[in-house]
């Protein structure tokens, strides 16, 4: 089916918006501090890098499946009910939070929110398309929209800290998203999204989404955002195990002590930059160099040891920041507005896949190989840092969705 969205009051479009950076903060809230909940899980269960990982790597799995077979219920069903069935979903895994105690109860609800994730993301992320009109447009929105999630990223991690600093366990953290999910259901009842009017046409199912995995621009972005993922998720999630035990100035101590918090107050900061700097800057230019100066974060880390990695890491966020949703937006707008939700779930695919190989990756490389030390593992997370660049520099030389990007522009936004 075909779909198209009328042009409805900038008031919508405001609720709407505001919405969509509640939900890309919430559930960053949650899974952005990770990396602090796997270093108190560890203490309480005695897990393995390998068995602690799973905190991460059963969400993502979930919402790379969920992404690839569900992402189509945004353009069948329509993004409003779809976004509402993810918040409940989520909320009520969030809720059960509260009442779990063992290992693998925290794995089955940690799954739950994933599917929940990838329903309510890929809708979100469809319904940006829906209300920008240009692809320049639609990508200074997607690095608003991630800049809210930076917010969120360093409201959890910095929750969980004070949580544990007071005794208190860090699910209560889930238990306030779940609060949120809640306030965000009520909300969003009474908002009024762009209207979808349907023709018949190609039916609209999961058939559709691995259809697109044929298409270059489909795989290209994707591989793409794979790099960048595997990259930056090794931070949040390993760096607070990499730094554990280090001693140094008190400088060093009070950057180690916070490194991932500000990590994503540089990632956060530098989203909110983007949407100056793309006005200012090709894109292709400025994934070039950006990719190129976290590649040095890494590099630099790894040959330099601890000290370095203390400063360098966390600086690597301000580079990182506009490479995920400019990406992400332009592998989007490759693709016509009614399959905005089926190529947003491909994309998230490849990005919760990269989330869940690339830290576990490192893990199963730290065990076998480092003795546990995570060092070991960061050497293959240079590895994607160095791909990511890579990818960058041949986007840059050849720009081969420069055409396909000037004809969306006419044809889907231009009218």
């Amino acid at each position: 089916m075909d779909i198209h969205t009328d042009i409805e009051p900038r008031t919508t479009y405001g609720y709407v918006t505001v919405l969509t950076y509640a939900m890309f903060f919430m559930f960053a809230m949650t899974t952005d501090a990770v990396g602090e909940i796997i270093k108190i899980a560890k203490g309480e269960m005695g897990l393995t890098n390998m068995q602690a990982s799973a905190f991460h790597w059963a969400t993502m799995i979930a919402i790379a499946g969920s992404g690839i077979f569900l992402g189509f219920l945004a353009d069948l069903y329509g993004r409003k009910r779809t976004i509402i069935l993810g918040l409940v979903m989520y909320g009520l895994a969030s809720a059960l939070f509260f009442l779990g105690e063992s290992f693998y109860a925290y794995l089955i609800l940690l799954f739950v929110s994933g599917i929940a994730v990838g329903i309510f993301k890929t809708a979100a992320l469809a319904l940006i398309g829906d209300i920008t009109q240009s692809t320049e447009q639609h990508t200074r929105k997607m690095n608003a929209v991630e800049g809210f999630f930076g917010i969120g990223a360093i409201v959890g991690p910095l929750l969980v800290v004070f949580l544990s600093s007071r005794g208190i366990s860090w699910t209560w953290l889930y238990l306030f998203a779940a609060g949120l999910c809640v306030l965000m259901i009520a909300v969003a009842l009474k908002t009024e999204y762009p209207v979808m009017q349907e023709n018949k046409g190609k039916p609209t199912n999961f058939l559709r989404t691995f259809g697109m995995l044929k298409n270059k621009y489909a795989l290209g972005f994707s591989f793409a955002i794979a790099m960048y993922v595997a990259s930056e998720v090794a931070i949040f999630v390993w760096l607070p195990t990499l730094l554990t035990g280090y001693t140094g100035t008190q400088i060093t101590m009070f950057v180690a002590t916070y490194a991932v918090m500000i990590f994503f107050i540089f990632r956060a900061a530098g989203r909110f930059l983007g949407i100056w700097i793309l006005n200012l800057f090709s894109w292709t230019s400025v994934m070039l160099i950006f990719s190129l100066m976290v590649f040095g974060c890494f590099l630099g880390s790894a040959i330099m040891g601890q000290t370095a990695a203390v400063f360098l890491l966390p600086m690597s966020g301000l580079f990182m920041s506009m490479i995920y949703p400019t990406l992400n937006s332009k592998g989007i707008s490759c693709f016509p507005k009614a399959e905005h939700g089926a190529i947003a779930g491909l994309i998230l695919f490849f990005t919760a896949a990269a989330a869940a190989i690339g830290p576990l990756l490192m893990a199963f490389v730290a065990d076998q190989f480092g003795g546990g030390d995570m060092t070991v593992g960061f050497y293959i997370a240079t590895g994607f840092s160095g791909l990511l660049f890579l990818s960058m520099l041949y986007n840059y030389i050849k720009n081969p969705a420069a055409t396909i990007l000037q004809k969306a522009n006419v044809s889907q936004n231009g009218d």
